[in-house]
């Protein structure tokens, strides 16, 4: 009986990662689409940002996928450097720079 659960869980978790990876990659195609030919700069930053959690979830798939948490370290890089990708494009659609230089 446990054993049956066992594989029936399992075959249940593999159909669902394929439909998640699925999706993912449908949304990446849409993203990137998004990216290219977006109609304003903010749509692009905004387009680049969900890239960015997108592939995060891709991580996680494939650390579930191997059963392994050694991508938590990936998905947390991941997150800090589409946080700061964001930061540096808000600053240049506001201001026009990204780096401030006072030389008073």
């Amino acid at each position: 009986m446990t054993e049956t659960l066992y594989r029936a869980t399992e075959s249940m978790l593999e159909v669902s990662l394929v439909i998640c990876f699925i999706a993912i990659s449908i949304s990446l195609l849409l993203l990137l689409y998004r990216m290219i030919d977006g109609p304003t700069s903010p749509d692009r930053a905004v387009a680049l940002d969900t890239i960015g959690i997108n592939l995060m979830a891709v991580a996680a798939l494939v650390a579930i996928y191997l059963v392994t948490p050694n991508l938590n370290d990936v998905i947390l890089l991941i997150a800090i450097l589409a946080f700061l990708g964001t930061v540096a494009i808000a600053k240049y659609l506001e201001k026009g720079v990204i780096i401030d230089r006072d030389l008073d």
